[in-house]
C-alpha cells in the first residue's frame, strides 16, 4: 500500500511540473496553474550550461578583456541593485510613516473633541488605504499579494512562476505595501520588501521592462537563468537590509532561507549589495532629520535600540527564557497550521467567486481591525502615570496629537495613561518600541498584554492570505514581544532584582514565535541582535531561537514552506524524504520516452511539441552499424527558435556539416527565454505547408554532455544532484559496458599561468586525452559509452 501511495504521489507530482504556461497573462490566483483551465503556471529554469556549438563559438570570441569586462558589470548590477531596493524601502517606509502619523494625528486632535468623530475618521482613512491596495493587486497586480518570499525561494530553488518577477508586480508590491500597512492590517512590509528587491534584480538584469518601453540594450549583459538567480539573491539580501536595516542578516537570510545554490563568489557582491543598501537607508534618514521628510524620521526603519537595557542575567533566568522559547514553538506552530487552513479555505471558496469579493473581505478585515484597535482601549480603565524622568524621555502622558510610551486615550485626568491605547492604537513599529523598552517598568498590565496577545493573534491569523502585500516579521515580532513581556513581569515579580528588564524578555519572545513559526536560526538571530543594537543578548537569542525551532519542527513545516506547498510550488528541501533511499531512478522516471532523430521533420517537430508539453527531448542518431546512440538533450526553447527563425531549414533528411554557417546565424543568447514572458510557444509560429516538409539537423543545437545517471542508482542520489547542481534534466540509462576513464581529484586541480593558452592539467592521463570537443561530437563514428542504450525516463521538466 505504501508503495502505491508513494506511486500515486509521484504521479501526481508529475503531472503538475510538466504543466506549462499558456495563457491569459492575467492570471486570477498564483495557483491556477494546478486547475486545467486556467493560465500562468510553472516552469523549471535552465541553471545548466547548454555546451553545444552556438555556446562554444561564443566562448571562443572572448578574452581576457571581456571576462574582467563581465565581472566589472557584475559588480555594477550588485551596485545598482542596492540603490534601487534602498530607494525603494525609503519611499515604502516615508509613506508609511506619513500615512501613519496624518491618521493618528488627525485622530487624537478629533478625538479630544468627540470620540465618534474621531473613529469615523480613523476607520474611514485606514479602510481607503486597504482598498486601494486590495484594488491594486487584484486589477493590476496579481502576483504582488502575500509576501512573495515562497515564489521568490521557489524560483532560487528552480521553478520559474509566471508574473512574480513582472514590472507591474514590483508597482503593485510598493503601492499596495503602502496601502496595507499603513491602513493598520496585522502585516507588515518586510517580507514584500524581499519581493520587491528581487524585482527590482530581475528587471535590471533584463535591461528593464520592454512591454512599458522601459529597457536599455545596454543593461542586457546577463540573458541566462544562472546570471538571473545570482542577481534575485542579491536582491533578496538587498530587502531584508533594507527592511531592517540589517545589512549582514540580509546575508544570511539569503543564504539560510531562500538560496539552494551558492558560491564564494555570489557571498562577496551580496555582502556588497546589502552595504550599500545600509549606505543609502543610512544617507536617506540623515537627510530627513532635518524635518523634510514629514513624520518620517523618528519612527522610520525597524530598529529598536535596547543597548541601555539589562545589563546582565543570572542563571536561574535561563528557565523562564527556556520557557520563551516552548511557547513561541508551539504558538509557532499554530499560527503556521491555522494560516494554512484559512488560506486552503480562502482558495478553494471564497475567492473562486472573484475579484469582488476579494476587495470586500479585506475591506471587512479593516473595519474589523479599526473596530478592535479603536474600540477595545476604551474599555480599558486608565493608569496613573509613574514619575517622568528628563533624562529617558519617557514624557507621560503624551501630549495630544502625538503618540508613542503612555498614550492619554479615554481617560478622564491628565496624568494617566491608556496602556492598551499604548501598544494597539498606534503603529506596530513604535508597539513594538514601546514593548521593547527599557526603565519602563510596570507600564504595561497582565491583563492588556493577554488582551493585546489573543485579539492582535487572532487579526494576523485572519488578515495572511488575503489579496494585499503582507509581511509576517513585524506580526510576528509583535505577537512574540507580547507574551514575552507577559512572562517577563512574571520573573521580575519572582525574583524581585532590579536588574531584570521587562524588554528583555519582549525582544526574546519576538525571537521565539519568528523560529517557532519561519524556522530560521542564524540569520534570525543576526537580525534580531541587529535590530536590538545589544550584543549581549546573543547567547540568549541562540538559545530561544533553537528551542522555539526543535518545538515547531515537532508539528510542522516552516511557514514559508507551508505556503509553497499550499500554493502547489515544487520546491526541492535541502534533504530528500528517507522513501527515496528505497527507489531507483528507473522507477522514479517515466516509462514513456520521447526522443527525436539527429535530422527530423520540420512537421514532425511542430507534431511532437503540440502533443506534449515535455521541456527536453533526447536526440538519437545511428551508427554505421545500425547501433542506437543517444547523442544529447535538445530543450524545447531551442526548438521553437529553431522553427521561429527558418534560417536552418533544409531539404535534405541528411546531416549537414556541424562546422559550416551555423555560427553566424545565432547567438546563444537568442535560445534563452525572457525572464518576465514565457517566451513564445508552438502556436504563436506560423509555418507554411513548405516549411512543414523541410528537415533539422539538429546536432549543432542540441546538448552534447546532459547529466547521466544509472538506472540502479537510489533516488536519494538524483535527489541531491538535482538540488546541488540545479539540474533540470537527468538521463537514465542502463549500466555502462565498459569504462573510458577514472577521473580523481587531482585530475580537477589546475595550473593557472600567465599564458591562457600555457594553462594545463596537472593529470598526464587528463593532458593526453584533450581534443577539439566539436570535432570528437562531430565524429558520427565516435561511441559514447555512457549515453549508449535506450533511456528509460521521461524528460518532463
Amino acid at each position: 500500500m505504501l508503495s502505491n501511495q508513494l506511486q500515486n504521489g509521484m504521479d501526481r507530482a508529475k503531472s503538475m511540473w510538466s504543466r506549462l504556461p499558456d495563457t491569459d497573462e492575467n492570471e486570477d490566483d498564483l495557483v491556477s496553474f494546478l486547475k486545467k483551465n486556467d493560465g500562468g503556471g510553472v516552469e523549471s529554469l535552465d541553471y545548466e550550461v547548454i555546451e553545444n556549438y552556438a555556446y562554444w563559438d561564443e566562448q571562443a570570441q572572448r578574452g581576457r578583456l571581456f571576462v574582467g569586462y563581465s565581472v566589472v558589470v557584475k559588480w555594477l548590477y550588485a551596485l545598482f541593485i542596492g540603490i534601487g531596493t534602498g530607494l525603494a524601502a525609503v519611499f515604502i517606509n516615508m509613506a508609511v510613516e506619513n500615512f501613519a502619523g496624518w491618521k493618528f494625528s488627525l485622530t487624537f486632535a478629533l478625538i479630544q473633541k468627540s470620540y465618534v468623530a474621531g473613529f469615523i475618521v480613523y476607520l474611514a482613512i485606514n479602510l481607503g488605504l486597504v482598498f486601494s491596495s486590495v484594488y491594486i493587486v487584484t486589477h493590476f497586480a496579481p502576483a504582488a499579494a502575500g509576501s512573495g518570499i515562497p515564489e521568490i525561494k521557489g524560483y532560487l530553488n528552480g521553478i520559474d512562476i509566471h508574473g512574480v518577477l513582472f514590472f507591474r508586480t514590483l508597482i503593485g508590491k510598493i503601492f499596495g505595501s503602502i496601502g496595507s500597512v499603513g491602513g493598520g492590517l496585522a502585516l507588515g512590509k518586510e517580507g514584500p520588501l524581499v519581493h520587491t528587491g528581487a524585482c527590482i534584480a530581475s528587471l535590471l538584469g533584463q535591461g528593464g521592462s520592454g512591454k512599458y518601453h522601459l529597457n536599455s540594450r545596454w543593461l542586457q549583459v546577463f540573458k541566462s537563468d544562472r546570471d538571473r538567480r545570482d542577481l534575485v539573491t542579491c536582491g533578496c539580501a538587498a530587502g531584508v537590509a533594507a527592511a531592517f536595516r540589517a545589512p549582514v542578516g540580509g546575508v544570511l537570510f539569503a543564504l539560510e532561507e531562500v538560496t539552494s545554490w551558492w558560491k564564494s563568489q555570489l557571498l562577496w557582491r551580496v555582502f556588497f549589495t546589502s552595504a550599500v543598501v545600509a549606505v543609502v537607508v543610512r544617507a536617506a534618514m540623515g537627510w530627513c532629520k532635518s524635518g523634510k521628510c514629514g513624520h518620517f524620521g523618528s519612527g522610520g526603519f525597524i530598529i529598536w535600540d535596547i543597548s541601555d537595557g539589562q545589563e546582565d542575567y543570572s542563571f536561574g533566568e535561563l528557565l523562564p527564557m527556556t520557557v520563551i522559547g516552548v511557547i513561541g514553538g508551539l504558538l509557532g506552530a499554530l499560527f503556521n497550521q491555522l494560516t494554512l487552513y484559512m488560506t486552503n479555505w480562502r482558495r478553494n471558496h471564497l475567492h473562486k467567486k472573484g475579484n469582488r469579493v476579494k476587495i470586500i473581505e479585506a475591506c471587512l478585515i479593516s473595519v474589523l481591525t479599526s473596530i478592535i484597535s479603536f474600540g477595545l482601549p476604551l474599555l480599558r480603565q486608565c493608569t496613573p502615570c509613574p514619575k517622568s524622568d528628563p533624562d529617558l524621555g519617557n514624557e507621560c502622558p503624551r501630549p495630544p496629537g502625538t503618540y508613542g510610551n503612555y498614550v492619554n486615550f479615554y481617560c478622564s485626568k491628565g496624568n494617566e495613561y491608556n496602556d492598551l491605547a499604548t501598544i494597539f492604537f498606534n503603529t506596530q513599529d513604535d508597539a513594538i518600541r514601546n514593548l521593547f523598552s527599557a526603565k519602563t517598568m510596570h507600564e504595561f498590565s497582565a491583563q492588556s498584554l493577554l488582551t493585546f496577545l489573543v485579539m492582535f493573534y487572532t487579526l494576523a491569523v485572519v488578515t495572511f492570505g488575503t489579496a494585499v502585500p503582507a509581511g509576517q516579521f513585524v506580526p510576528g515580532i509583535m505577537i512574540g514581544s507580547t507574551y514575552g513581556r507577559l512572562v517577563g513581569k512574571f520573573v521580575v515579580s519572582f525574583y524581585k532584582k532590579p536588574n531584570i528588564e521587562e524588554g528583555t524578555y519582549a525582544l526574546l519572545g519576538a525571537a521565539s514565535f519568528l523560529g517557532g513559526s519561519m524556522r530560521m536560526t542564524v540569520s534570525l538571530c543576526v537580525i534580531m541582535v541587529e535590530i536590538s543594537n545589544n550584543l549581549k543578548f546573543l547567547p540568549l537569542i541562540m538559545l530561544v531561537l533553537l528551542m522555539s525551532k526543535a518545538v515547531g519542527d515537532a508539528f510542522n513545516e516552516g511557514l514559508y514552506e507551508e505556503q509553497a506547498l499550499l500554493k502547489g510550488i515544487p520546491l526541492l528541501e535541502s534533504r530528500p524524504k528517507y522513501q527515496m533511499r528505497k527507489i531507483t531512478a528507473k522507477e522514479a522516471c517515466g516509462k514513456r520516452v520521447v526522443s527525436f532523430p539527429r535530422v527530423v521533420k520540420v512537421a514532425d517537430i511542430v507534431s511532437i511539441l503540440r502533443s506534449n508539453r515535455h521541456n527536453g527531448f533526447p536526440v538519437i542518431d545511428y551508427s554505421r552499424n545500425g547501433e542506437t546512440r543517444v547523442i544529447g538533450l535538445m530543450l524545447r526553447s531551442y526548438l521553437l527558435g529553431l522553427l521561429q527563425s527558418k534560417v536552418d531549414f533544409q531539404h535534405s533528411p541528411l546531416p549537414s556539416d556541424p562546422r559550416g554557417s551555423m555560427p553566424t546565424r545565432h547567438n546563444f543568447s537568442e535560445f534563452v527565454k525572457p525572464a518576465s514572458s514565457k517566451g513564445i510557444s508552438i502556436d504563436d509560429i506560423n509555418l507554411s505547408s513548405e516549411d512543414l516538409e523541410m528537415y533539422i539537423d539538429l546536432l549543432p543545437f542540441l546538448n552534447p554532455s546532459p547529466y547521466i545517471v544509472p538506472e540502479d542508482m537510489s533516488l536519494t542520489k538524483v535527489y541531491n544532484l538535482f538540488r546541488q547542481l540545479g539540474l533540470r534534466h537527468a538521463f537514465v540509462v542502463p549500466r555502462p559496458a565498459n569504462v573510458v576513464g577514472l577521473i580523481t581529484r587531482k585530475d580537477l586541480l589546475i595550473e593557472d599561468s600567465e599564458d591562457s593558452d600555457a594553462m594545463e592539467l596537472q593529470s598526464t592521463s587528463v593532458r593526453a586525452r584533450r581534443r577539439d570537443r566539436r570535432i570528437h561530437t562531430a565524429n558520427g563514428d565516435v561511441e559514447s559509452p555512457l549515453l549508449n542504450g535506450l533511456l528509460v525516463n521521461n524528460t518532463d521538466g
